[in-house]
């Protein structure tokens, strides 16, 4: 289908008017044994009878909801080609068999009266009938055409608004993430930890991905799993009792995945995973089954631990991207208890 988006429109609407001519030609000539002599003229008149509705009275008055004026033009270049087609152009003469006597002469028939109307009606319903088919098929035709065309305009301008809220996106996350991780190298610098400058280096390497990795649409899911581990990586650093901070990653990460898709609900569980005495409580599962890649995280919550406003932009973030890049592809539920929180993610995986 794609060769023939190349062929020029005009070629193809040559192409279909001569195979309907031919068509259309074979089939008098097997009826009638002769192809009458005012075919052509008949044939053109109908040819312009379909673009004249096609490229100047579909545009011009039915597209601009001038339906009433449209219907009343057409009926009147339809009775215009009408009586052109049967008042103005010669009569084909052919002699039928009940044309003779029993003797095997011609009978001759006095010319009947002409009509007093301006048509000849035993030829109105053959004409009307072909005009008819002409402007519906006219009409037909150039209102698909538009239809088409306003729906890729619809997908198009759908697609950039996607393309503007995800980027939108994107660049909320990525200051909300560079915040959340440099408040831990400053807890880390507090403390004049010896861990610090091994922090400021897991730090690089994921500016590094983000940076260069996240502008793309999909990205290897090995990269984005290594991501994950690093920033990990970076919170136990900080931590003075990782001892219940469980992760747990198994599966085939042959696959391709959107960037920073996971990301905020392991920020969320290390930012309120942590109550007032130290203690971590934090589990992270990532699963890859067949296609599916099988998402959990829970963290407890403190008493004295109270939720900002702020505090679940990432949550929201990723909520409206999984809606734009995965819908109908994705599950997740979340549980926001008193004293726990967990996030339960399914996703339907892309293959690379």
């Amino acid at each position: 289908m794609s060769k023939f988006k190349n062929i020029p429109s005009i070629i193809i609407h040559i192409l279909i008017w001569i195979i309907f001519l031919v068509i259309s030609a074979s089939q008098i000539y097997l009826k009638i044994g002769v192809i009458p002599q005012d075919f052509i003229i008949r044939s053109s008149i109908l040819i312009i009878a379909f673009y004249l509705n096609y490229n100047l009275l579909v545009p011009n008055l039915l597209l601009n909801k001038k339906t009433g004026l449209f219907f009343l033009t057409l009926i009147a270049f339809g009775l215009f080609f009408m009586y052109i087609m049967e008042e103005t152009l010669p009569k084909p003469n052919f002699i039928h068999q009940n044309d003779f006597n029993i003797n095997g002469n011609h009978n001759f028939y006095p010319p009947k009266k002409p009509s007093p109307f301006l048509l000849n009606f035993r030829g109105f319903f053959p004409s009307g009938g072909l005009l008819l088919l002409i402007f519906t098929l006219s009409t037909s035709i150039k209102l698909g055409i538009e239809w088409s065309k306003s729906e890729k305009q619809r997908v198009l301008i759908e697609s950039q608004k996607v393309n503007s809220e995800l980027s939108f996106l994107k660049a909320q996350l990525n200051p909300h993430f560079l915040f959340n991780t440099l408040n831990s190298i400053y807890s880390l610098a507090h403390k004049q930890s010896k861990d610090t400058t091994n922090a400021i280096v897991i730090l690089s390497d994921l500016m590094r991905y983000m940076i260069y990795e996240t502008n793309k649409e999909l990205v290897p899911l090995e990269k984005e799993v290594d991501y994950i581990k690093n920033y990990i990586s970076l919170q136990l650093l900080r931590l003075k009792d990782s001892s219940n901070v469980k992760i747990n990653i198994h599966g085939n990460l042959n696959f391709s995945i959107e960037p920073l898709l996971l990301i905020s609900f392991i920020e969320n569980a290390f930012k309120y995973g942590t109550d007032f005495k130290g203690k971590t409580n934090i589990i992270i599962k990532i699963i890859i089954e067949d296609e599916l890649l099988k998402f959990y995280v829970y963290n407890s919550v403190s008493h004295q631990q109270s939720k900002t406003k702020s505090s679940g932009v990432g949550l929201e973030n990723i909520k409206n991207r999984l809606k734009l890049l995965y819908p109908n592809e994705h599950t997740i539920e979340i549980k926001n208890k008193k004293n726990s929180y967990e996030a339960t993610l399914i996703l339907k995986l892309k293959k690379p």
